[in-house]
Parts: structure tokens; sequence; C-alpha cells
């Protein structure tokens, strides 16, 4: 059983607590169903669970509530939840979040009405579109054009690293339409999966099995309707996004890592060494202490990062990155003293350990690499001391 104590730190309301313990059962239940054969079907049947659990009600507004916001911290909670029961249910939920951010957060009410009451009951799938061949972290690089021609968006270029790519019904894409150089001229916009000129190029393979594509954009037609916001906002759009998101990749992270110390206190309790239990030994002991602890500290960066956006913060930019970067990191830490506790067992394929080790990896990449959040931070920490802040 992973601590729970956390949910009593003063971040947390009775309502997150209920919905942690709530979904934790669920999870127990309904997901040891999913068949992780098939990685495509595996998602859509995870979408359909969630769908029917009701908990993609949480991944984005309520399109009939105008007082609707995302709550980073129940977000957290259900993200950390999903990934210490399993790793797939995890990026599904993300996903559904992810993909349409921006219309949580900047979509025009007939938007919201056509796709978000369709991802929120599990009936469509979203996806996120901003990396590029020659433009990962570096999103002001993006290449793609959205050129305005006959009352209609014309999209060309390409995207990688899609998550959800191929198997989406609607993808939010940043393109460039040149309203000025670099960041200031890039603009959202929404696009079906069944968009004529859409295509996947290359489904993209990767160590812990996720959908994943290369695909191209040969002159996709969108309506003027489809751009998300006011033209050039694209930049703005997308770093909102992420300021949200960003903090609950951390809280996956920490569900990875508190998975990983559940299954080594049972390892040591189970095992003996050289004539006694693991956990008599000291050296065991200080690597338990020292997962135990990596995963308390990250949690409290997680949290407060989730708690100060849910505060009222306009930006979390610093407290996200911080989370996101010490969370990732410390979980690698953790599952790889996991799968040095359970020895031989920890690199036998289809272990809980081993899939940990190879599910945490991505997570210190994608929505800004570990060395990213370093930039980030000490940019941040410059600013405020050229303030005088």
């Amino acid at each position: 059983m992973a601590d729970r104590s956390f949910l009593d730190w003063p971040f947390f309301e009775a309502r997150h607590k209920a919905l942690a313990t709530a979904l934790d059962a669920w999870a127990h239940d309904a997901l040891g169903a999913v068949d992780h054969a098939n990685t495509d079907h595996a998602c859509r049947q995870i979408v359909r669970l969630l769908g029917d659990g009701g908990w993609l009600l949480h991944s984005a507004v309520d399109p009939d509530r105008a007082d609707s916001v995302l709550d980073v911290r129940t977000l957290c909670l259900i993200r950390e939840t999903l990934a210490r029961h399993d790793g797939l249910a995890d990026f599904v939920f993300a996903m559904q979040g992810l993909g349409t951010g921006a219309l949580s957060l900047f979509g025009t009410d007939a938007q919201k009405q056509a796709w978000l009451t369709r991802t929120r009951r599990g009936e469509a799938i979203s996806a996120f579109a901003l990396t590029e061949p020659q433009s990962g972290s570096d999103v002001a690089n993006i290449a793609m054009t959205a050129t305005l021609r006959d009352g209609s968006y014309v999209l060309s270029g390409e995207k990688t690293w899609i998550s959800n790519g191929g198997i989406a019904d609607v993808y939010i894409v940043f393109a460039r339409t040149g309203e000025a150089p670099g960041a200031k001229g890039l603009s959202a916009f929404i696009v079906p999966g069944d968009s004529v000129g859409l295509s996947v190029v290359e489904r993209l393979e990767t160590i812990a099995p996720h959908p994943l594509a290369h695909l191209r954009f040969d002159h996709v037609r969108v309506p003027q309707s489809a751009l998300i916001g006011p033209s050039g906002a694209g930049f703005r759009i997308a770093m909102s996004v992420l300021d949200v998101f960003r903090s609950t990749v951390a809280a996956a992270a920490l569900g990875f890592a508190r998975r990983a110390l559940d299954e080594s206190l049972v390892r040591v309790q189970s095992r003996k060494l050289f004539g006694a239990p693991m956990f008599d030994r000291q050296m065991v002991q200080g690597h338990l202490a020292d997962m135990a602890l990596d995963i308390d500290a990250a949690a409290l960066l997680v949290y407060r990062a989730a708690w100060t956006k849910d505060s009222g913060a306009p930006r979390v930019t610093r407290e996200a990155a911080m989370a996101k970067l010490f969370a990732t990191e410390q979980a690698q830490k953790v599952i790889d003293t996991a799968v040095q506790l359970h020895g031989g067992d920890g690199v036998r394929k289809g272990h809980i350990v081993e899939s940990l080790y190879r599910e945490i990896r991505a997570l210190r990449i994608y929505e800004g690499a570990s060395d990213v959040q370093k930039i980030v931070i000490a940019r941040q920490a410059l600013a405020e001391a050229a303030s005088g802040g």
C-alpha cells in the first residue's frame, strides 16, 4: 500500500483526499483487465474506461459551465494514482488533458462544446501537436505554416513525437501564421484526425510502448473557426498549457516512484541475504531511506506548484519547472535503486519494476527536457535578482 499520509498536507482539501481514495480503488478493480498486447487497442479501451468511470471529467473544463476551471491538484493526484497502477492509463488521461488544454484555457464556447463534451466522456481521443523534426523544446523554431486562403487556413508541414498520433480524433496543432518572427508568429488550430491531407509518415516505437507518430500535413484545410484564440497567440497558448500540465508530469513520475518503493519494501521483507532478511542489512535500509526521502521531497515540490496555480497565480513557470526537474530525476534514481534491490528480477521482461524502469525515462525529456528546465529556473532566478525581487 502506497503512503497516503501526504493527503493530509495543507495543500489539499477534503475533496482531493476523497477523489484520490476513490480513484485508487477504481484503478485497482478496473485496470487489471486491460490487455496491453496491442497498444492502440489498449489506449482506446482505457479511454472508454476512464470516460465511463467519470475520471475524464477532470481532464478539461466543463463546456456547460462558464465558471469551470482546471484544478491542477486534481490533475496531479489523478496522474500520480494512475501512474502507480498502470503507466499507459496515466498516459491516456494525460493526453486527454494536454491535448485539449488549449481549448480549456482559450477555446470559444462553440469549440468547447464541439470537442470537450466528447473527450470528457471518452468518446474522442485528443492529441497535442507541437514538436517538429527540427524543433523540440525550442518552440519558437516551429516551421509548419498556416496560410489564410479563401476563408480557410491551409496547414503544411510535419510534426513528430506526437502522442496519440495515428489514433487521435482531434489534434491541437501549432503552426506559423507569420505575424512576426519567432515565437510571436505562431497560432493554434483544431484539426480533426480525419482531415484530408493529414497522414502518418511513421509510427514511432519507444522503450515504453505508447502510440506515437510522425505526421505530415499536406495542405490540410480547416475553417477560420478552427483558430484557437487570436492569430499570433500560439506561443502564449502553448506555454500556458504547459504551465498547467508540466506539474502533472512530475506527479506521474511521483506515482512511478511510489510504486517502485512499494515493490521494494515487499521485496526486502520477503527475501534473505546471507542468512538474514534483506531489510536487516544497513545498506538496504540506507537505500530505502534515500528512496522515501526523494519521494517526499518531490511530492512537496509537485503539490506546491499545483496549489500555487490553483490559488490564482497567473503563471507558475518556476514552480512547475522545479517540480518536473526534481520529481523526474529523483524518480529515475528511485526506480534504478528498486531494480538493484530486485536483482535479476528487476530486469526481467514483464516484471513491474522493469516496466517502471522503461516508463520513467521519457518523462525526463517530454514537455521540456531536464536541461531545459534548468535553463528556465536559472533565468527566473536571474530575472528576480536583476529586479531586486
